[in-house]
């Protein structure tokens, strides 16, 4: 477990280095990025699969970067921490979710079992946005001072954020 927020921490350097060469040139807002998005995800191509509980991942995610599937499951593993932050790409609007955990997890069922979503596996914004909340809750940092953070570090030129709500002031 102590290696977790070390490895967290090293995705998102590289994270963050690669999304900054990808939108430097032009400055290209995600919400032009997911622009093609004109109706709720679902319609428009997102894959779902239910696995039997959080440890297994959805085959969607075995072609996928080893960062990315530990974005996934440290997403799955942080419901108390992501549905209280807001996704900044536009998927409020463009797919109906309500706050960054959805762009990772569909539905957690009463048995265990999740319904992953792979939104996330399309958008850095997501990736990101996740990935620093989960790192900065391993530090101590509490729910809403990571909403805070998340929400000063995309005011600007990004999406709409998710009609997220905020934590109550104890988290």
């Amino acid at each position: 477990m102590k290696r977790f927020p070390v490895t967290l921490s090293c995705i998102m350097v590289v994270m963050v280095g690669c999304s900054n060469i990808e939108t430097n040139d032009t400055h290209t807002s995600n919400a032009e990025q997911h622009k093609h998005h004109e109706k709720p995800s679902f319609f428009q191509g997102d894959i779902r699969e239910e696995t039997a509980s959080v440890d297994e991942l959805p085959s969607f995610l075995m072609d996928k970067p080893e960062d990315m599937q530990l974005i996934y499951t440290a997403a799955a593993k942080h419901k108390e921490v992501l549905d209280h932050i807001p996704c900044y790409c536009g998927c409020g609007t463009t797919a109906g979710h309500k706050s960054s955990y959805d762009c990772f997890i569909y539905e957690n069922k009463e048995d265990g079992s999740l319904v992953w979503d792979d939104h996330g596996t399309k958008c850095g914004v997501c990736l990101e946005i996740a990935a620093t909340s989960v790192m900065e809750y391993s530090k101590g940092k509490s729910v809403n001072e990571i909403r805070d953070l998340i929400d000063e570090a995309y005011k600007e030129g990004f999406s709409r954020p998710t009609p997220t709500p905020k934590p109550p002031k104890s988290s």
